[in-house]
């Protein structure tokens, strides 16, 4: 079974809230961006995205889109992602997905794509301008679930009913649900009519709901597990304590800064 599964599983048994942190390959530097993921994994997150920087990251607020500019600047390449997160599955017991841009995957080959991701470790995809009507030309969710990987859909506040339904007609319903308007970034407060979109989406279908942008803080998380959600996912807000902390604490405070996350999640 897929690591994901297993994972989401062990959130249901211990009826808390999953957490899913974001980190961008290469940023600042290849070792740091590593580093992060390894703390991370100790300060006791259920998954962790691994983004493969990209030039034009179009659903990335500033933090992000700063650090794929580094990223890129400083060399990352997808051969490296690759290495990085082989090496990085072997020593973590938690899912890690990689997270990009269908640029990439196209240009790299849909199918050769999914199946280096998978080879090198790799449980799930998050590619967010992958629309789901193309898959009749595109076959990327077909190619993902060939190699054993799950490719997770997308659905955000203003999803049709109609849309909705298109979008959890596939076999592994791990959806990504867009909390916010928008692009990524730390926001004071989340969307007001949270609950209510989730329990939409329950009427559809039994689907796992990571819930996204502009997740920064516990009270965030309360939130988002009274409202249904099983995991929340956070990703500027890391990068910002990253950015944020003097030189020489900056791992370990993102680490007591995902630590007091995860506790809000229990």
């Amino acid at each position: 079974m897929n690591k994901i599964f297993t994972q989401l599983q062990k959130i249901k048994e211990g009826k808390r809230i999953g957490i899913m942190t974001h980190i961008v390959l290469g940023y600042p530097t290849i070792e740091d961006s590593m580093a992060l993921v390894r703390s991370m994994a100790e300060a006791g997150v259920d998954f962790i995205e691994l983004q493969i920087p990209f030039s034009d990251p179009l659903a990335d607020g500033p933090t992000i889109m700063k650090a794929n500019k580094i990223a890129l600047e400083g060399g990352m390449k997808v051969a490296n992602a690759f290495g990085a997160m082989k090496e990085l599955s072997q020593q973590l017991s938690i899912p890690l997905l990689f997270m990009t841009y269908y640029n990439i995957v196209f240009h790299y080959g849909t199918e050769q794509f999914c199946r280096a991701a998978a080879a090198s470790g790799a449980s799930g995809l998050i590619v967010p301008d992958v629309p789901v009507d193309e898959e009749a030309h595109e076959h990327f969710w077909t190619a993902a679930e060939a190699c054993g990987l799950i490719a997770m859909r997308f659905l955000s506040t203003v999803s049709t009913d109609e849309r909705m339904q298109k979008v959890l007609d596939a076999p592994h319903r791990f959806l990504y649900f867009i909390g916010q308007q928008g692009t990524t970034g730390a926001r004071a407060t989340l969307h007001d009519e949270l609950a209510r979109h989730i329990e939409r989406i329950r009427q559809h279908e039994a689907v796992s709901i990571a819930v996204g942008f502009g997740i920064s803080k516990p009270a965030h998380i309360t939130v988002l597990r009274e409202a249904g959600a099983d995991v929340a996912i956070i990703g500027s807000a890391v990068l910002n304590a990253y950015n944020e902390a003097h030189e020489g604490e900056k791992i370990e405070t993102v680490a007591r800064y995902v630590r007091a996350m995860v506790e809000a999640a229990r």
